[in-house]
């Protein structure tokens, strides 16, 4: 009988670890960032420090040519800046803050992924010495091409 309670009790820790474990993957997404930049870019090595501060894994590949990465993962020509970053099946593109990929993770939309078009001043690896901000908004890149607004930064008061 006492052998059959001990079975039972090592069963049932046994399997609520297992349930522990599995809640605490889904709830800590990796943070594991490729990122492709071109080799002349230093605001790309800006951004790539900012994502490390904010927990990130980074791998960093450096290619001649942006585009092709880009559009196998369907991101628009339009959208386009100056270094791609792959992060838990998402693409994101530009100077995306890390607070927003990290959002991104979170709630997991239908979509291809993050994107800053061109090179916002005041964006995360775009810091300027007198501290200049300019307005943006990151755009959440639909399956579509389309875009909506999924966040805005150094927007005026």
């Amino acid at each position: 009988m006492r052998s059959q309670l001990n079975r039972r009790l090592l069963l049932g820790t046994g399997f609520f670890l297992s349930m522990g474990g599995t809640a605490c993957a889904k709830t800590a997404p990796a943070r594991n960032l490729s990122v492709f930049k071109t080799p002349t870019c230093p605001c790309c090595d800006g951004w790539i420090a900012h994502m490390r501060q904010a927990g990130f894994t980074t791998t960093v590949t450096v290619v001649s040519d942006l585009q092709p990465v880009r559009s196998s993962r369907g991101l628009p020509d339009a959208l386009a800046s100056c270094h791609t970053g792959l992060v838990g099946g998402y693409l994101v593109e530009g100077h995306v803050p890390a607070q927003d990929v990290i959002r991104l993770l979170a709630e997991r939309p239908t979509a291809v992924g993050l994107a800053v078009p061109a090179m916002p001043l005041g964006s995360p690896g775009m810091e300027t010495p007198q501290g200049h901000k300019d307005p943006y908004e990151t755009l959440l890149v639909l399956r579509s091409g389309a875009t909506r607004v999924f966040a805005r930064h150094n927007q005026p008061a």
